[in-house]
């Protein structure tokens, strides 16, 4: 079968994520069937191909039909494909636990798994209030995050994010956190460093807790890089500083790294670099290496003692049925060997100077402001006032055989590891040819 055929189908039986789905049938967002993947590569039933320079949404680590992976999981279809994790385990979820607890040392020593990043942050959320509540503080029930704050899309990751284009539909639905201002690095005045903005930015943190403290359980924050908020930078310190002004008003810090986690912003965990530990890690995305959906909640032996008790109201009841699912497990597990036997983080920082010397004309070009790079993540910001910029930029990068997909007007890169030079000079080469021909 042909595009055409399929996405004839489509159109009658699809209802696409993030879609206005009547900019499909007009064309303003071209619909791409894909027939399979290889490497950094999408192809579709035509023989058209796609530089994957988005990682599939931030996912793929190691390049689509990873054959690693791939076969971890097909050993794990044999064996055991499913089954409940309420009253059974299974080694796959019991591994995966153990390693993702050696990579924090133990700290976060307890594993609770889900399918999907914002489940995780709704656990999260839900493990903070209860937690409190079975010390005897259910006031403190309400939540802080960073302007700009993207978290989810359920109703409670909603209420702890700021980007109008996901919430407002759904304000009447919502219970709103207090939102301080975010550290972003482009904030700074002449002669300010990035450390300042994050001083300056966690003194009206501070200012919040200080007077609100009693009544909140957890401040959330994407550690050094908000992503749907923009690819909003910024410096180590901050999530530093918000440790200790938690730690100072009794208050528990939430990292999601769903999409900073596994690498992504230049360390295996992104509060790494703080130099910190939350009380909460939530990971997704990468966790399979795009493979399939999984998502976890890590804690600490503290948040897990709240918990244990002989009364059932004690425990946490949270369920999904797909929760631990050993397949996801299996390809999670896989994830970690080509981590601990490829020297992943070390080819990572050479890649990255090489790709952030490629983009020098991308960062020179006269419409171009804020280039910005944290580990394998690369971002701009584009002077225009076009209410289709991020339509029509997308529709000229897809002519060039490269999938980008911009916030707004910021145009970012988030590839797979796996890109070999070539594939890097075209990405950056035809990146600015795309923006050239999208800009008047």
């Amino acid at each position: 079968m042909s595009n055409l055929d399929w996405l004839d189908r489509d159109r009658a039986a699809v209802w696409h994520p993030c879609t206005q789905m009547k900019h499909h049938d007009t064309g303003a967002l071209p619909l791409a069937p894909i027939a399979r993947g290889q490497g950094a590569w999408l192809y579709d039933f035509d023989g058209r191909r796609y530089l994957d320079a988005i990682s599939s949404w931030w996912v793929n680590l190691f390049g689509h039909a990873n054959p690693r992976i791939n076969a971890a999981v097909k050993d794990q279809m044999d064996r055991l494909e499913h089954v409940l994790l309420a009253g059974f385990t299974h080694a796959p979820v019991v591994e995966l636990s153990e390693r993702l607890a050696v990579l924090t040392r133990g700290e976060l020593g307890h594993c609770f798994y889900a399918s999907d990043g914002s489940s995780a942050v709704e656990i999260a959320l839900k493990m903070s209030f209860h937690y409190w509540r079975n010390h005897g503080q259910p006031g403190k029930n309400r939540f802080l995050c960073l302007a700009g704050g993207y978290h989810g899309e359920t109703l409670g990751t909603l209420g702890v994010g700021d980007v109008a284009l996901y919430k407002d539909a759904y304000a009447p639905l919502l219970r709103q956190a207090a939102t301080v201002p975010s550290p972003d690095a482009r904030l700074a005045e002449p002669g300010e460093t990035a450390t300042h903005v994050a001083q300056r930015a966690a003194a009206v943190l501070e200012a919040q807790l200080a007077e609100h403290h009693d009544s909140i359980a957890a401040f959330i924050v994407e550690p050094l890089v908000q992503g749907a908020g923009g690819m909003v930078m910024h410096d180590p310190h901050y999530p530093r500083l918000a440790r200790d002004l938690c730690d100072r008003y009794g208050v528990h810090l939430i990292c999601d790294e769903i999409m900073v986690g596994f690498g992504r912003t230049g360390t295996f965990f992104a509060h790494e670099q703080a130099g910190i530990r939350p009380d909460f890690l939530c990971l997704s995305k990468g966790l399979t290496g795009g493979c399939l959906p999984l998502s976890v909640v890590m804690t600490t032996d503290e948040v897990f003692a709240a918990f244990y008790d002989d009364a059932m109201t004690r425990g946490f009841l949270h369920s999904h049925s797909y929760t631990g699912n050993p397949l996801a497990c299996r390809a999670a597990l896989a994830t970690l060997d080509i981590f601990a036997e490829d020297e992943v983080l070390a080819r990572n920082r050479r890649f990255a100077k090489r790709f952030t010397a490629l983009l020098a004309p991308l960062a020179k070009h006269p419409r171009v402001r804020h280039f910005r790079q944290c580990g394998m993540i690369w971002a701009v910001d584009i002077d225009t006032r076009d209410p289709d910029f991020r339509l029509r930029f997308y529709r000229e990068a897809l002519r060039r055989e490269v999938l980008l997909r911009p916030l707004g007007t910021t145009v970012y890169f988030m590839p797979p590891y796996i890109l070999d030079d070539g594939e890097a000079v075209l990405l950056a080469e035809r990146a600015v040819a795309a923006l050239d021909a999208t800009l008047p």
